[in-house]
């Protein structure tokens, strides 16, 4: 594992910090925040208001809906099927607006250490 003394990795000599300063890295956290922290407060609207229903209006959820199976059970396996859909539009933003983003901060790190190498 390599050392980092001060931000700077002892291996590759990459500043960390400056990299994490430049307006390129700023750029790249604002777009992968501006999923994440939408994404994951609708999650956990959603799945608390899941969890209050069950515990406090158990009627409700107990409505049949096809023989056997209630609401309470169809609520209960949307919740995976939320988590599979927000998966599914996380890799496909990520390959999207991330990816190309992070691929070119990483040629040109690499581009300027090999220049500073030389």
């Amino acid at each position: 594992m390599a050392q980092i003394h001060n931000g700077v990795n002892a291996t590759t000599g990459v500043d960390f910090q400056e990299v994490q300063a430049t307006p390129e890295f700023q750029d790249l956290r604002s777009t992968h925040r501006s999923f994440v922290f939408p994404m994951t407060v609708f999650f956990l609207v959603w799945y608390l208001a899941y969890v209050f229903v069950a515990a406090y209006f158990p009627e409700f959820m107990a409505i049949k809906v096809l023989g056997n199976i209630n609401l309470g059970i169809v609520l209960g396996l949307l919740q995976f099927v939320t988590t599979f859909i927000i998966t599914a539009m996380y890799v496909s933003f990520a390959n999207k607006k991330l990816d190309p983003k992070a691929t070119a901060m990483r040629h040109d790190l690499e581009a300027r250490l090999a220049e500073e190498g030389k």
